[in-house]
């Protein structure tokens, strides 16, 4: 059993995703998470009749009894969610108590109360299957909002003085940070807890990923109830991919030529190494899978020396990706995803290609389903995992700046004219670039319809909106 604390607490509020937050807890060895277990209307889960030996008029008539019981659970470290309605009468233990272990999660209030009214409006709390997912745009009262956000934000203060007057501190985890299984494994070891967790769970699914004004009816009086302060971001791009590091070991680096090539998965990675070679005098003069000590030296020893990494347009990658992943049943291609997709997300592809027959328009609905099926899956509702192929560019972007960010993020089309350049500026010869683009089975000129870009679009907003793609025809 863990000594940094005899429990804990996860202080939370309802749709701030505290369900999959007490999943993953559970996940742990000798962790156990009770559910609401003061809720004034259950004990600890709707169905529950009864916790630790207590039942719900026991509770009521003393709450330190479960409390203790929490406490001295003999075979966990135990502990319970608690949202600002539930009861007020052991929080000051809580709060008081260092050998309870706090977590706080947080969400944005605007996100979380829409949520919450479509939870109630489709009588659907938690999904488990993307496909059974019930949808409904709400109506946005502002006065109802504020009452909720003064609530939250009354409760938050609490908190905090009571952890300041207390001198204790906790565990903060946002809502976009729980789908990283490190910030996961850095709970538990904040708890004391030795376990670690390979994978996150994969049972509970977002129900509702698409932006606020898809999902509110009224989207204007939202705007006019938050005058002109944006505070809560209305109009973002939601972002459920896991925040990612720096892939160093796909870097490449010429030798003698101060170039380093950023690869970003499904870009045309291989049209620039060879271009590498070609600078740098040979394709074995290009050096791969550095780590991190090896960079920095690569770095010293190159001077001057530039950075770049390549963007393609979302539709292009994905359907190349596509293609050459999911389609193919040849090498490289992902068989067991492929599968996945074919049985369970009933995607229209042959089971072998070999012999198969396959038309365009086969082609065009098979991209297009596999499309739906990419905004599932980066908006975290499926249990496949997010691969870098297909994850969002943005993303990728951001896990260079953990190290370093490139000095130059050039468009695909414009690579004839810059790479060039680029050499020249750090000493190289005016080498010219060759573009050229993987075999498919169709090109994507062939299907291309104001569907698939509609469909492309809403799939990969963060990278329409971030980088300024426009319409791919």
């Amino acid at each position: 059993m863990p000594d940094r604390f005899d429990y804990f607490v996860v202080f939370a509020e309802m749709r701030t995703g505290s369900n999959f937050l007490e999943a993953n807890l559970n996940a742990f060895d000798g962790v156990k998470c009770y559910g609401e277990a003061f809720n004034p209307h259950f004990i600890a889960y709707p169905n529950y009749t009864e916790l630790l030996g207590l039942d719900q008029a026991a509770r009521d008539a003393d709450p330190f009894a479960l409390l203790n019981a929490v406490r001295n659970d003999p075979e966990h470290l135990a502990g319970f969610r608690f949202f600002n309605d539930h009861d007020p009468r052991v929080l000051d233990e809580i709060l008081n108590d260092p050998r309870c272990g706090k977590i706080i999660l947080t969400r944005n209030p605007l996100d979380s109360f829409v949520s919450w009214k479509i939870a109630q409006a489709t009588g659907q709390w938690k999904l488990t299957d993307v496909r059974k997912r019930r949808d409904s745009k709400v109506q946005f009262d502002g006065g109802e909002f504020a009452q909720h956000v003064a609530q939250l934000q009354a409760f938050q203060v609490r908190l905090m003085n009571g952890l300041q007057k207390s001198g204790q501190t906790a565990f903060y985890v946002a809502y976009e940070d729980l789908q990283d299984i490190e910030v996961m494994n850095g709970l538990a070891k904040f708890l004391g807890v030795d376990a670690r967790l390979d994978s996150l769970d994969g049972k509970l699914k977002r129900q509702n990923p698409s932006p606020i004004a898809e999902k509110v009816s009224n989207i204007h009086d939202v705007s006019a109830a938050l005058a002109t302060l944006d505070r809560f971001n209305l109009n973002r791009t939601p972002n459920f991919e896991p925040r990612r590091g720096a892939a160093v070991p796909t870097y490449l680096a010429t030798r003698g030529a101060g170039l380093l090539f950023m690869p970003i998965q499904g870009g045309p990675t291989s049209a620039v190494q060879d271009w590498l070679g070609d600078v740098a005098g040979g394709a074995d003069r290009v050096m791969e899978c550095l780590n991190q000590r090896q960079l920095r030296d690569w770095k010293s020893q190159h001077q001057p020396h530039r950075s770049f990494t390549v963007l393609r347009h979302p539709l292009e990658r994905a359907h190349e990706v596509f293609c050459m992943r999911i389609l193919s049943d040849g090498p490289g291609s992902y068989h067991k995803i492929r599968r996945t997709l074919r049985n369970r997300f009933e995607l229209p592809i042959p089971e072998t290609m070999e012999g198969a027959s396959y038309s365009k328009e086969d082609h065009r609905k098979a991209f297009h389903a596999f499309l739906t099926w990419l905004q599932a899956n980066l908006n975290g509702q499926t249990a496949i995992r997010q691969d870098g192929h297909w994850v969002t560019q943005a993303s990728v972007l951001e896990g260079f700046g953990s190290f370093q960010a490139p000095d130059y993020v050039l468009r695909e089309d414009e690579l004839t004219a810059v790479l060039p350049k680029l050499s020249q500026d750090v000493g190289g010869k005016k080498t010219g670039f060759t573009d050229r683009r993987a075999d498919l089975p169709f090109d994507l000129v062939d299907i291309y319809d104001a569907d698939i870009e509609k469909r492309a679009q809403a799939t990969y907003a963060r990278d329409y909106e971030a980088f300024g793609f426009k319409s791919w025809r």
